[in-house]
């Protein structure tokens, strides 16, 4: 029910009794593109549309277009649309590296949000970043949000077989190193992958967070997963616009929605698609922000035995068209909740409780969504690890390939624990240029680790750890080694590596004392990764210091490597942890 006694934030901007000259000097400027006063002053709600999409952006391009059917619903509702810019977020292009951007993108929407007259906001998202930045944001300042997610590509094909995005790349270098196809061939494979607007179309980043902004409650059911070329996806916009108004006069902000109780349903609908081992640092900053207690080992608690129920790629077979038609994140959460592992009383931006939304949702195409009870893998979550390498590390199961674990994992006495000689490599560009160096002597025993590219030392955390065996291997048939780092992995990623080591090596972790030649051991059981080296031989090297990182390039590198934390909390910005529903007290005057 509405509440018309209710006077909305930007009344305080074009209705202000007590300051008609700061009224008349906010209306006055928005005058000059043909915006009436009694539009801004009479209390309709305003809701700020967030623009993610720009040429700099291609993958939340279409959302330029989307806007104004989000328009048409805000105007329908009762409501004025005020469209604005998010820094831009482009995860193949970005460099160093685009998670450089999420903070401050973060930064930048809320200071927009804080500061100006918006009483509601549709965040429109889609490349990876662009939904963890917005989220944030969102919760920061708490005004009424709802997510508008941009949509994956249409399902993409090369030579008859599916392409997916990121996928095909990773299989193709593979073919690449074997002499299998030449350069343009291997161009003409990834090219194929991008067949219409949208982002990846794998359960990549992208699509893992958006379904993951629809478990939290902060879409419209059926959201996440309709291909952006799809007429339903502007049919969503107009929809999502509408419900942005009655957010803004039902007061229902993120803080209603975002309790632990629903960051604990996102963690088990992850492993449930398979989702990208991003979803941790994610959605372990959108709970800091929200200010709900999001522990490392709850995604060994709630979400290790969580079965694999879609059939997508990098853990699966199909594309994000097929598993939309299949029903996508509904019928996923459909399955979830009649296995007892959903919490269906949590909260929503559509009003209903989640199982409110979920009645009817079973999904309509059985092999690329599976039963609870008839999974393609019993267990898919993240395997926590920790040891003398590091505090905690992340482990992907659901991509754990049968030639993986017959060759690791299956020592009959030791299963799930195995031994190799370490390969270090200090960032990619060392990897690069010694991956085939024959004096490394690299058999399929050894384990490959890449340190240098957390948050500090990249700077930013890049998406190198998904290393690939030497030619010779590959050549061999041998298409994936044990791989650790303390940076990302794409999630369009087919390797079960261990990531997010932290601390990292820049910040003294136990990467930063390894060496080439190192006996390591890890035991997925017990939930450890060990470098096999003696106390004093440990101290002696750390004597010797921490590996050299990069110079700051830039004065927001320098501020992000002095504020970030490591990726096991987030790599959030340490000062930024003490706001938090600022939107309660109005912003001074300017004047």
């Amino acid at each position: 029910m509405s509440d018309t006694t209710r006077r909305l934030r930007s009344q305080d901007w074009f209705d202000n009794p007590d300051h008609v000259d700061m009224t008349a000097l906010y209306l006055e400027r928005f005058m000059n593109y043909g915006i009436t006063p009694e539009e801004l002053r009479t209390g309709r709600p305003i809701i700020g549309i967030a623009q993610s999409g720009s040429d700099l952006s291609p993958c939340n391009r279409h959302h330029i277009e989307l806007a104004q059917r989000v328009r048409d619903g805000i105007r329908d509702a009762g409501g004025i649309p005020i469209e604005f810019p998010m820094h831009p977020i482009f995860e193949n292009c970005r460099r160093p590296t685009a998670a450089l951007d999420r903070n401050l993108a973060y930064l930048g929407l809320v200071e927009v949000l804080h500061g100006y007259p918006i009483d509601g906001v549709v965040l429109t998202t889609g490349c990876d970043k662009t939904t963890p930045a917005a989220i944030m944001a969102a919760s920061t300042v708490d005004i009424p949000a709802i997510v508008l997610s941009g949509g994956p590509m249409l399902d993409s094909f090369h030579e008859g077989d599916t392409a997916g995005s990121g996928a095909v790349i990773w299989k193709s270098r593979r073919r690449y190193a074997a002499g299998e196809i030449d350069r343009e061939e291997f161009l003409a494979a990834a090219l194929d992958s991008a067949p219409s607007i949208g982002h990846c179309n794998t359960m990549g980043t992208a699509s893992t967070m958006n379904a993951l902004a629809e478990a939290l409650g902060l879409s419209l059911t059926g959201c996440a997963a309709i291909p952006a070329a799809y007429r339903e996806r502007g049919q969503m916009a107009y929809r999502t616009g509408r419900r942005a108004v009655d957010l803004v006069n039902e007061d229902i902000r993120p803080s209603a929605i975002l309790t632990r109780a629903a960051f604990l349903n996102a963690i088990r609908v992850n492993a449930a698609i398979g989702g990208s081992t991003n979803a941790q640092p994610h959605l372990t900053a959108m709970a800091h922000h929200a200010g709900v207690t999001l522990l490392p080992e709850d995604w060994q608690v709630h979400g290790y035995d969580i079965p694999l129920l879609a059939d997508v790629q990098p853990a699966g077979r199909f594309l994000g068209e097929r598993f939309h038609r299949a029903g996508g994140v509904p019928a996923i959460m459909w399955e979830l909740l009649a296995g007892g592992k959903l919490d269906g009383g949590c909260a929503t931006v559509t009003g209903r409780s989640v199982a409110d939304n979920l009645d009817g949702h079973e999904a309509t195409d059985r092999e690329v969504i599976r039963p609870y009870a008839a999974p393609l893998r019993e267990r898919a979550g993240f395997r926590i690890l920790s040891g003398n390498l590091f505090d905690f590390a992340i482990m992907k199961t659901s991509v754990i390939s049968d030639d993986f674990r017959a060759r690791f994992l299956s020592t009959p006495g030791h299963e799930n624990a195995f031994e190799g000689r370490a390969i270090v490599f200090d960032g990619s560009e060392d990897y690069h240029a010694r991956i085939n160096d024959p004096a490394l002597d690299i058999d399929e025993t050894c384990i490959l680790v890449i340190r240098g590219s957390g948050p500090l030392g990249w700077p930013g955390a890049a998406e190198v750890v998904n290393m690939q065996p030497p030619d010779h291997l590959i050549r061999r048939g041998i298409l994936s080694l044990p791989t650790i780092g303390d940076g990302r992995q794409s999630g369009t990623s087919d390797s079960p590596s261990i990531v997010h080591a932290s601390p990292e090596s820049a910040a003294g972790g136990g990467l930063a004392w390894l060496r080439t030649g190192d006996r390591v051991r890890i035991d997925l059981d017990a939930g450890r990764c060990d470098m096999l080296v003696g106390a004093d031989e440990i101290a002696r090297r750390k004597a010797a210091g921490i590996p050299p990182v990069p110079e700051d390039a830039t004065p927001w590198q320098r501020i992000y490597r002095q504020e970030t934390t490591q990726l096991a909390d987030g790599a959030v910005l340490k000062s930024a942890a003490g706001f938090r529903a600022i939107s309660a007290k109005p912003p001074r005057h300017n004047h």
